[in-house]
């Protein structure tokens, strides 16, 4: 009854709008105290600290800078144009190009909501003008953004392979043949939409007329994916050092090719990583205590052989749809980093004894909880793009359903293929 109250307390803690991370810790202040052994209290710095503290989380502050870098020294303008040349001149080219940009940035920095907001300034008021419906353009933004944290690198398995001492490169690999059928999902439906919307053929001669110069300045922009996917699949770096490399390439490049980057710009850039960063950290740490008050308390052990009993272990396909629905449900409420703190330590161990690849499962974790990003009412990138395209929020959570349905298609078709994520990490010996 007390853990029933302490989830009551902790969601109106989230409708008053306390931060999550203090909702969290306060949550698991209330749940120590009420075990009447105060000497548990020590815990909270411990475990606080500890859900920071993993080598393989240095990755991440490299990630999101070399995305800002990316921006602001002028490398994802030629990203845009790149995908314009390759996709543009068909029926609704610009939904193509948003798709095919959301691919390509992806291999950049791995984060949603980077995604949206840096294609989405650009491309919702373009696709508006090409007469696109204000709410599909924001939608299709939206939901193309899912891909960023799908291909490498990934905030969100960085974040899983930490918890599960799971191999970073592993993990990566597994993500590229997923984010491409993403990718492609939302291309037909945007080939759909083309024409139920009868949007006209994109005019971008302009664009044609400069080909050569456009492919020339878009190689700077390109080098960056490379230099963290190839250097990661060959095994020349590690992660964390591809994203060191890639953000010193950036700033070479925005300083002495592009002459975009100043040091205001830098000096923004890296407040910006560090405030995301600690943003994340935050959460983890308040997670990472939340999560052992439940495993004290016996929570998660009663969830587990709760499956356990169930007899789902004998049925690998529908454990995972069951597992991806709880993901689902939890993610629509509570943010996405806090959803694969707590619930990667619970449900990682099940898949595992399931037999099922630790490459598989965790892309389907990042996936899941990746979809919670556009999903009503907390998916903040249905906020960034709603911003950006100046629609009211509640329109778009009627229009965002669709491109939910696409990526939960797209989740069954991970989970019932498996070689789709164990290909490429099994040739790279994995």
């Amino acid at each position: 009854m007390y853990d029933i109250l302490l989830f009551i307390g902790f969601i109106a803690q989230m409708l008053i709008g306390v931060p999550l991370y203090a909702a969290l810790l306060m949550t698991s202040l209330l749940g120590l105290v009420g075990t009447g052994n105060l000497t548990l209290l020590r815990v909270i710095p411990q475990q606080f600290y500890g859900g920071m503290d993993g080598f393989t989380l240095m990755a991440l502050p490299f990630f999101i800078l070399t995305g800002t870098l990316m921006n602001r020294s002028g490398l994802t303008d030629r990203l845009i144009d790149f995908s314009r040349l390759i996709v543009g001149r068909v029926r609704g080219g610009l939904g193509y190009v948003n798709v095919v940009g959301s691919v390509v940035f992806a291999g950049v920095n791995g984060s949603a909501a980077a995604d949206a907001s840096a294609l989405g300034s650009i491309l919702i008021p373009a696709m508006v003008k090409e007469g696109f419906p204000v709410a599909y353009s924001a939608g299709i933004t939206a939901g193309s953004s899912l891909i960023g944290p799908i291909i490498p690198p990934s905030v969100f398995m960085i974040i899983y392979a930490s918890l599960t001492n799971t191999s970073i490169g592993g993990l990566f690999a597994a993500g590229i043949f997923p984010g491409l059928v993403l990718g492609l999902a939302f291309m037909v439906m945007n080939w759909y939409y083309s024409r139920k919307y009868n949007v006209p053929v994109t005019d971008i001669e302009e664009v044609y007329r400069h080909k050569w110069e456009i492919l020339r300045r878009s190689v700077l922009a390109l080098v960056a994916p490379l230099i963290i996917m190839g250097g990661i699949a060959f095994g020349f770096v590690t992660p964390t050092e591809s994203g060191a490399l890639a953000c010193l390439y950036c700033v070479i490049v925005g300083f002495l090719v592009t002459r975009e980057l100043t040091l205001k710009k830098l000096c923004l850039s890296l407040y910006e990583t560090i405030r995301n960063t600690s943003a994340i950290f935050l959460i983890m740490g308040a997670a990472s205590v939340v999560g052992w008050y439940l495993k004290y308390e016996r929570i998660t052990q009663s969830i587990s052989n709760l499956i356990i009993n169930s007899g789902l272990l004998g049925h690998s396909w529908v454990l995972m749809i069951v597992l991806s629905l709880a993901v689902f449900v939890i993610g629509m409420f509570m943010e996405e980093v806090a959803v694969l703190t707590l619930l990667t330590p619970i449900f990682a161990p099940l898949a595992l004894r399931a037999g099922i690849n630790p490459f598989q499962f965790g892309v389907v974790m990042t996936l899941n909880v990746t979809i919670a990003l556009i999903t009503p009412p907390v998916g903040a990138c249905n906020y960034i793009v709603a911003a950006l395209g100046r629609i009211p929020i509640g329109e778009l959570f009627r229009e965002i359903w669709p491109f939910v349905l696409v990526a939960l298609a797209v989740q069954i078709v991970i989970i019932t293929f498996p070689f789709l994520t164990t290909a490429i990490p099994a040739m790279m010996g994995l």
